[in-house]
């Protein structure tokens, strides 16, 4: 693995230039490679570099392309260097990890983002929701080998070797998570979705006025009672409540939507502003509740929540017998 990999090696490793130590290795090597490119996006789409590229993937280099995001120049576009999960799962599709994991065989679907109702064609309603937790989550329940669909009104990359299905709005998160969780044995409702849209959205974009604007409000469907509505014998669901509570008061509020909802797991999460945790952070201050106990994370990394909620989900299927034979609970 290269990374970052730049514009000279990977202009070196196509050409077949053996001039430092790595380009040597790599024209050696007969083992798999991956390269995950960073650089400045006007050298990322220069011709020449995008030929070199081309090149390489047909001579079976794998290549993780680079995220948009902010560059080492301080400006902000396609090159940034891939997050380092998202490399660590590129790595684990390669060596086929992942169809050996203890949720191989299991389909999963993960919601992400917030969603935005329109006002007009300009304006909507949204909320902060970054889908960090979310991905997160998608992400390590394919690194223990299950086959993920992705849901998603975010832009961050996605982890490879995940189905990502685009949607914005409410309605479009309804459609498209029941569809895919009509077959799926795990459903993750991680996205921020709109309790309530616009009754009406404007043809033509509202314009200012000083007197105050009025707008009515309709209730979005529910999409988790929906899936516990339809829910499958057998099949783990799996709520979030964002609170802007803490501790106790955080695992009741999340005990509360257990029972309303009627689903296994509950993951509430303060997202208060200016906290270190919730919407648009790394971290996130956490309780897991389910049927029998809570669990109380703290302040703890997202990727850490996801894999305590993946370890909680895996008794969830070892138990209902949902896991393939042999293979166990993950934890």
């Amino acid at each position: 693995m290269v990374a970052p990999a730049t514009a000279r090696l990977i202009g070196c490793y196509a050409a077949g230039i053996s001039s430092d130590l790595l380009s040597a290795t790599l024209l050696a090597t007969r083992a798999p490679v991956l390269v995950c490119p960073a650089m400045h996006s006007e050298m990322w789409e220069h011709p020449a570099v995008q030929d070199n590229i081309a090149l390489l993937r047909r001579r079976g280099v794998h290549l993780l392309e680079p995220a948009e995001g902010r560059l080492a120049g301080g400006d902000f576009g396609m090159g940034r260097l891939r997050e380092p999960e998202e490399i660590v799962s590129a790595l684990t599709a390669i060596f086929g990890h992942t169809a050996e994991g203890p949720f191989a065989g299991v389909k999963a679907v993960v919601s992400a983002g917030g969603t935005r109702e329109p006002l007009d064609p300009v304006r909507y309603i949204g909320n902060r929701s970054s889908g960090k937790q979310a991905y997160a989550i998608a992400w390590e329940l394919r690194a223990r080998g299950a086959q993920v669909t992705l849901v998603t009104s975010s832009d961050l990359a996605a982890p490879a070797d995940v189905d990502v299905v685009e949607v914005e709005t409410a309605a479009e998160m309804a459609g498209a998570v029941l569809e895919a969780a009509a077959e799926a044995d795990v459903v993750v409702m991680a996205a921020a979705v709109a309790d309530y849209r616009p009754a009406v959205i404007a043809e033509r974009k509202l314009k200012k006025s000083p007197t105050p604007l009025a707008v009515e409000l309709v209730p979005t469907l529910d999409i988790l009672a929906e899936l516990g509505a339809r829910r499958r014998p057998g099949q783990v669901l799996v709520g979030f409540a964002a609170e802007t509570a803490a501790g106790t008061e955080l695992a009741e509020l999340g005990r509360h939507k257990l029972e309303s909802k009627g689903v296994d797991l509950i993951v509430a999460n303060d997202v208060r502003a200016g906290a270190q945790s919730g919407f648009g952070q790394d971290s996130s201050d956490a309780v897991i509740v389910s049927v029998g106990s809570s669990a109380e994370l703290g302040l703890a990394d997202k990727r850490a929540v996801a894999a305590k909620l993946v370890d909680a989900i895996g008794d969830l299927l070892g138990s209902n017998g949902t896991l393939l034979q042999g293979k166990g609970t993950a934890g």
